[in-house]
């Protein structure tokens, strides 16, 4: 089951039924796409996507995944997944533009990395980040990522793979 998280200012929430329309708001937003490095979904596929999380990622343990909360306001999504670029699990973070550049998302990241370690038992972790992404580029770079490969899409555009240990995070 997905715990619920707590960091100094967060709340990482399992999603609820009445979270779907903060959750499509995020992922239609055409600036957390272009700097997630995905095209626009349609607003029908995020809500099937989302209740599919409720339906079966949940029940089945698939993987974490969580809606982000600041003093009850929605302010972003959170996963820890296997990723089929390696053998391993990857971090996923994305916050509503209105949030960024206040030290959110590292804190985000800090939680999914004491995540990993204590409650899943992981070494390490993976992310996969667009080369365009400089504040999230810097991001990581300051948490300790190490740069493993970069990764060249049909399209052209470039994302960083990167990963990092889980057993001494900053």
């Amino acid at each position: 089951m997905t715990p619920v998280l707590h960091t100094e200012r967060l709340t990482f929430r399992p999603y609820r039924p009445e979270d779907e329309d903060h959750f499509v708001a995020l992922l239609r937003d055409e600036e957390v796409c272009r700097w997630m490095g995905q095209d626009r979904v349609p607003e029908a596929d995020l809500r099937t996507l989302f209740r599919a999380i409720l339906t079966d990622v949940y029940p089945q343990h698939m993987f974490d995944v969580w809606g982000l909360w600041r003093e009850e306001v929605y302010v972003g999504h959170a996963e820890v997944k296997k990723t089929g670029n390696v053998d391993g699990h990857e971090l996923v973070t994305a916050l509503v533009p209105e949030y960024w550049g206040q030290g959110l998302g590292t804190e985000v990241v800090r939680g999914l990395l004491r995540h990993a370690a204590d409650n899943l038992g992981l070494k390490e972790a993976y992310g996969m980040v667009g080369a365009d992404n400089t504040a999230s580029l810097a991001m990581i770079r300051r948490l300790g990522f190490r740069h493993m490969r970069d990764v060249v899409g049909d399209d052209g555009t470039v994302t960083k793979m990167v990963v990092i240990s889980t057993t001494d995070p900053d």
